[in-house]
């Protein structure tokens, strides 16, 4: 388990640390030369008249770059500059970095990576925008499709042909569908009779 953490992916491997112990001279001779190879296949300078690709077209060193990437010398880089057995890489592992960001300039990296994140943020306040005023727009929708406040006021109607006290119509309180169950009873508290006294 130990052997496989920090150990990049593709088809390049890194030492682990009880390699190096039993690591021959002709293995750190291998190592270095590799280094070496990578460093001045990278070392090459650009040759504009050379290369004449289209505008956005990617150049000979973005290409080469690529191709380090696919095949997991980038992540073995990063192993020997991180590993505490690797020191004695330190310095050519630090030139094949310099050399990769030969072209770029730290404002334009720097820059780069905040305008992307800039472009994102701006693009999501964008969408969270709309959806807050959709959010809006449908209360203010649902608002005007209920009443505002229940009316527990079911109106009142005078029924005539029916006298309540003095000789006047009856008014009924209630609504329309209670009719049919009125008495003039309705509304009283009924008198409790004592069990005793019941019929």
């Amino acid at each position: 388990a130990e052997r496989g953490r920090g150990v990049p992916r593709g088809p390049l491997t890194a030492p682990s640390p009880q390699d190096w112990e039993q690591r021959q001279e002709e293995d750190t001779l291998l190592i270095e030369r590799i280094l070496l190879l990578v460093r001045n296949v990278l070392h090459v300078p650009p040759d504009p008249a050379e290369e004449q690709g289209v505008d956005g077209d990617a150049s000979v060193h973005d290409r080469v770059l690529w191709a380090l990437h696919i095949s997991g010398m980038d992540d073995l880089l990063k192993f020997l500059a991180s590993a505490q057995a690797e020191q004695q890489w330190a310095l050519h592992v630090l030139e094949i970095i310099s050399l990769m960001f030969r072209d770029q300039s730290p404002e334009e990296l720097a820059a780069l990576g905040q305008g992307q994140a800039a472009a994102e943020h701006g693009e999501d306040t964008r969408e969270l925008e709309t959806l807050r005023q959709r959010e809006l727009a449908e209360k203010r929708a649902r608002a005007l499709q209920r009443p505002s406040r229940h009316s527990r006021f079911g109106g009142s109607y005078v029924l005539q042909g029916l006298k309540a006290i003095g000789d006047r119509d009856v008014v009924f309180h209630k609504g329309l569908h209670n009719l049919k169950s009125y008495s003039h009873d309705l509304g009283k508290e009924t008198r409790r009779v004592p069990r005793r006294r019941q019929a």
